[in-house]
């Protein structure tokens, strides 16, 4: 069994509840049949990747592995699959419409390099071994506008701690947000952080999307409310 993975007699480590929806009216019948026929041939299996590593996950050793926490739609994950098919990519999602979504993109583009998860992202964290993964995405998350609310927010101590344990030595943070207390409270919490470098030299290094940039129906509401979105990379150091 492979032990280089989080402790879950970690103090860090409680029992934690998914905060937000996990399922709306709307669905079509074709995606509830995904969620129940498809979802398992491409459901990410905790003991697995606990036992035999990330590798175990897909079919043959990947180039590279990456990771996106809440892919929405999966708009973001599908797209990034289909343009680097040797990257091993693992998608966190506890939205069961957005799951459903994606499964249509797997499915269509009969994509084999996707790994779905569908609950809390923070279990798959829990169960990566040490320095696996090369890329972490957090698109767009939910801001969790109350302060009382702060502590639901994704971007915390105790994430980061388990983001600096997975990401391999010089993988990238990257963080896209169209709120900007959500973009400050995230800056405060990585610049602080002796695990992670801020990449960005200049302002348009944050405030223009990088090249080639996938964009999501998230993206694309705030520009409709005319939100402009920062996008923040961060190195493990």
């Amino acid at each position: 069994m492979n032990e280089d993975f989080y402790d879950p007699n970690n103090a860090l480590h409680k029992k934690r509840k998914v905060h937000g929806r996990t399922f709306v009216k709307g669905m079509s019948q074709r995606q509830f049949d995904l969620l129940s026929d498809f979802l398992p041939e491409v459901k990410l299996d905790i003991e697995t990747l606990k036992d035999s590593g990330i590798a175990a996950l897909f079919d043959g050793v990947k180039k590279q592995y990456w990771m996106e926490v809440g892919f929405g739609g999966g708009e973001h994950l599908a797209r990034q699959a289909r343009k680097n098919p040797d990257i091993g990519m693992i998608g966190c999602e506890p939205f069961q419409n957005g799951v459903a979504k994606l499964l249509t993109e797997i499915e269509a583009y009969k994509l084999k390099n996707i790994s779905v998860h569908n609950d809390d992202a923070r279990t798959v964290l829990d169960a990566l071994p040490n320095a696996s993964l090369d890329k972490l995405f957090l698109l767009y998350p939910d801001p969790w506008h109350k302060s009382k609310h702060n502590k639901r927010r994704f971007i915390s101590k105790e994430n980061l701690v388990q983001i600096a344990r997975v990401l391999k030595k010089d993988g990238i943070f990257f963080v896209a947000s169209d709120i900007p207390d959500y973009v400050n409270w995230t800056l405060s919490h990585l610049q602080n952080d002796e695990n992670f470098e801020w990449l960005a030299e200049r302002s348009q290094d944050w405030l223009m999307p990088p090249e080639g940039w996938v964009s999501t129906r998230y993206e694309a509401k705030a520009k409709r409310a005319g939100r402009n979105s920062a996008y923040l990379f961060f190195k493990k150091i």
